[in-house]
């Protein structure tokens, strides 16, 4: 992230920096921003499965998962997704959901084993998931930001420390 007062504040040629300023000021809204449509995908989806997990459950064998599989990722979608979007345990929940991405990208988006008139959904599936992957990734390294329950739970500097 970059910092007003870091020393390398500039992320390129001053004429490619303008936008540092913004990123700067703006830095934890825009982080806010990013958790929460991040999150949303992922709490909304495991949010609609949730309801009936007897039938994705069914759904999984086919996509060369077992049952039981259904009864982990889909509390792990809907929880973790509501972790990002508030901030809790950000770093952690974004490595978990990164596994699971991984997963449903090559067990429920494998476009190279669909017939042709569905392969460019899928094709299309597989590559969002990729671009997520990259979100996730940037997120365990952002953390939560200022505006997170992350940041609320932090050690707080101690009185006695900053005279040290």
């Amino acid at each position: 992230m970059i910092f007003k007062n870091e020393p390398y504040a500039c992320s390129s040629h001053p004429y490619l920096s303008y936008a540092d300023n913004i990123a700067a000021q703006w830095q934890d809204i825009i982080l806010l921003a990013g958790r929460v449509l991040l999150g949303w995908i992922y709490m909304q989806s495991g949010f609609r499965k949730i309801w009936d997990m007897a039938a994705v459950a069914k759904t999984y064998p086919g996509r060369g998962l077992p049952e039981f599989m259904a009864y982990v990722a889909t509390p792990i979608e809907l929880f973790v997704g509501l972790f990002l979007i508030v901030g809790f345990a950000t770093r952690y929940s974004a490595i978990v959901i990164l596994v699971f991405t991984i997963v449903a990208s090559f067990s429920s988006h494998a476009y190279w084993n669909y017939p042709e008139a569905q392969k460019m959904g899928q094709l299309t599936q597989f590559w969002k998931n990729m671009s997520m992957k990259g979100g996730l990734i940037l997120l365990f390294i952002t953390a939560g930001g200022r505006y997170s329950i992350d940041f609320y739970l932090r050690p707080k500097p101690n009185s006695e420390d900053a005279d040290a």
